[in-house]
């Protein structure tokens, strides 16, 4: 054996223990997925969600599992919890709930701040409102644009958020179309 085959894995191994803060590992990009809950029973109240809104979280449960999604945030409010539910239990993961009351910038700021301190590199998936989903978007960092209108449950918009903090935004849609009424097609965006 020549001598550098018996020196080169001892020069090696001296450069890559010789400093061992130099080599720091790559950080990942941080993918929201923030969505409205599924199709709800009641005009309003804490209602549970509709047999619809049951189909919804289970086609939502399918794109998050293949999404690769490691966390869950969702509201107080049984609709959120049950649209994350098929996924989170299929999954094994413990939804974190952020609660929903006061102003919607300040529960918006909550949950960006919430996602950057705990699940910075992971995919999120984020179950919210109507009210909401702009402004979690927008405190992500990415475009925000008009509230959903009440019909609207099968945009899926997807912030991905680089590791030195800026975002783009892909929106997308998810289960069965949604069903709009002439008002909300005004509201088209």
């Amino acid at each position: 054996m020549t001598p550098f085959k018996l020196l080169f894995p001892l020069a090696l191994a001296s450069l890559l223990f010789s400093q061992p803060n130099s080599f720091t590992p790559p950080v990942t990009d941080t993918v929201v997925l923030v969505v409205r809950h599924a199709e709800k029973s009641g005009p309003s109240g804490d209602v549970p969600l509709s047999a619809a809104g049951e189909a919804r979280a289970q086609a939502l449960a399918e794109v998050a599992r293949q999404a690769g999604v490691q966390a869950v945030i969702t509201t107080q409010f049984q609709r959120t919890r049950q649209t994350a539910a098929p996924l989170a239990s299929s999954l094994g993961i413990r939804p974190q709930v952020i609660e929903a009351r006061g102003p919607v910038p300040e529960h918006a700021r909550e949950v960006a701040a919430a996602i950057r301190a705990r699940h910075a590199g992971q995919t999120v998936l984020v179950v919210g409102h109507s009210n909401t989903v702009s402004a979690i978007v927008a405190a992500l960092g990415a475009p925000a644009f008009p509230d959903l209108c009440d019909e609207e449950y099968d945009h899926l918009y997807t912030v991905i958020v680089a590791s030195e903090g800026s975002a783009r935004l892909v929106r997308s849609r998810f289960g069965a179309p949604s069903t709009i009424t002439a008002t909300c097609a005004a509201m088209a965006r």
